[in-house]
């Protein structure tokens, strides 16, 4: 008598992680034992990653907005105070595109926020 290995859905399991483990080197990509564990590791990273990758796009729009405001002569805080208190709702992305891709338009904007 032939040996019970489990059925369909047992096998569509064990494929599905498989195929998740993908561009794996050594046994973590053939194994089934230890490319389950792999990817388990890899989705935890990619969970992780994608709540880091926001703070970290922020941090660079923070920095490229305080350099471009440096070189006018005034802080990150201050402009961003001015900012809010007269009412300029530009979000940190599109102020640190802005101040890379037209420094003549940021000036106008802090010189703006600032003079109230």
């Amino acid at each position: 008598m032939p040996r019970a290995k489990r059925g369909f859905k047992a096998r569509r399991r064990r494929n599905r992680i498989l195929k998740a483990a993908k561009g794996f080197r050594g046994k973590r990509r053939s194994c089934h034992a230890i490319a389950n564990e792999a990817v388990q590791h890899a989705w935890s990273h990619m969970y992780r990653s994608r709540r880091q990758r926001k703070r970290d796009f922020r941090r660079l729009w923070i920095v490229r907005i305080n350099a471009a405001c440096r070189q006018l002569g005034h802080s990150y805080s201050k402009l961003m105070g001015a900012l809010n208190r007269n009412q300029i709702a530009l979000n940190r992305k599109m102020l640190a595109e802005i101040a890379i891709s037209d420094p003549a338009a940021f000036k106008t904007i802090v010189e703006r926020a600032l003079a109230a």
